[in-house]
């Protein structure tokens, strides 16, 4: 708990912080009213050419809204900013030399990665308590049926989101301390989550290249994974999607054993190297 309480009074007064949570869930907003508005568009389109239109995609009613929303806010161009805030948050340790003053003082090098582990758990929680909070707010404005059973029939997809968030910040966690430099950190884990995944994803998904099984247990996709489809029908009609039905415990555990794994070798390397 004293651990927590270090690292909570140096990011609670950290304006960067709150400027990219705040970002967070600004685009995250914008996501999901953008895809609304675009999904109902291609919608209308189609049904000019339909004698039996189409209905309407709607996010905001219960049950489906507990899907839709971590859908959205677990797409790797959003989970990208709070993933920033802890590669920042780590090496700044090591840019400001305060790392090596903590461990002057007493604190051993695995209190000091435990310590930022906990801020990573705490923020991942954090999010998702007020992801949760938009979610049931805006599903009881917005449904007709408020029954306890229909209401909470997905929110599976809540603890699901909080693997998300906690393993992708686990892999943030990973590139700040084997890079040490918070522009090379941030420069190569963007360049990867963002760009260098989706390109080999989209070559060994490519039946016609090399056919095979492994895309799927890609790092960043086994995240992405986890809550892979929104739950709008409209989709699977217009782009030939397999909705998700439910939350699967394999797609959970495999972003799992990649963070471990992670964090083991970040206490590996961390115990060898000079400070």
């Amino acid at each position: 708990m004293k651990l927590l309480k270090i690292e909570l009074k140096k990011i609670l007064t950290y304006k960067t912080f709150w400027v990219i949570i705040g970002l967070y869930f600004f685009f995250l907003a914008l996501g999901i009213i953008m895809a609304e508005f675009m999904v109902n568009a291609m919608v209308d389109d189609i049904n000019k050419r339909l004698p039996i239109p189409l209905p309407h995609a709607v996010l905001f009613f219960f049950p489906d809204i507990w899907q839709n929303l971590t859908f959205f806010a677990s797409i790797r161009y959003v989970l990208i900013f709070p993933a920033i805030m802890v590669i920042i948050l780590i090496t700044n340790e090591f840019t400001n030399k305060t790392v090596r003053q903590n461990i002057v003082n007493g604190m051993s090098r695995n209190e000091f990665l435990l310590s930022k582990l906990q801020i990573i758990f705490l923020l991942a929680l954090m999010i998702t308590l007020i992801i949760t909070l938009v979610i049931f707010t805006l599903g009881v404005v917005n449904s007709d049926e408020q029954s306890l059973s229909m209401m909470f029939d997905k929110f599976l997809f809540v603890p699901a989101f909080f693997i998300q968030m906690l393993t992708f910040l686990c892999y943030a966690f990973f590139f700040g301390f084997l890079f040490r430099n918070t522009g090379l950190s941030i420069a190569l884990f963007t360049l990867y989550a963002l760009i260098i995944e989706p390109v080999i994803y989209f070559f060994l998904r490519a039946p016609f290249i090399w056919e095979n099984k492994i895309y799927p247990f890609l790092p960043v996709n086994s995240v992405i994974r986890v809550v892979e489809y929104p739950a709008i029908p409209a989709l699977k009609k217009l782009m030939n999607f397999q909705l998700q039905d439910d939350v699967s415990l394999l797609t959970c555990t495999i972003p799992v054993i990649y963070s471990l794994v992670m964090i083991g070798i970040v206490f590996w390397v961390f115990s060898k190297k000079d400070l």
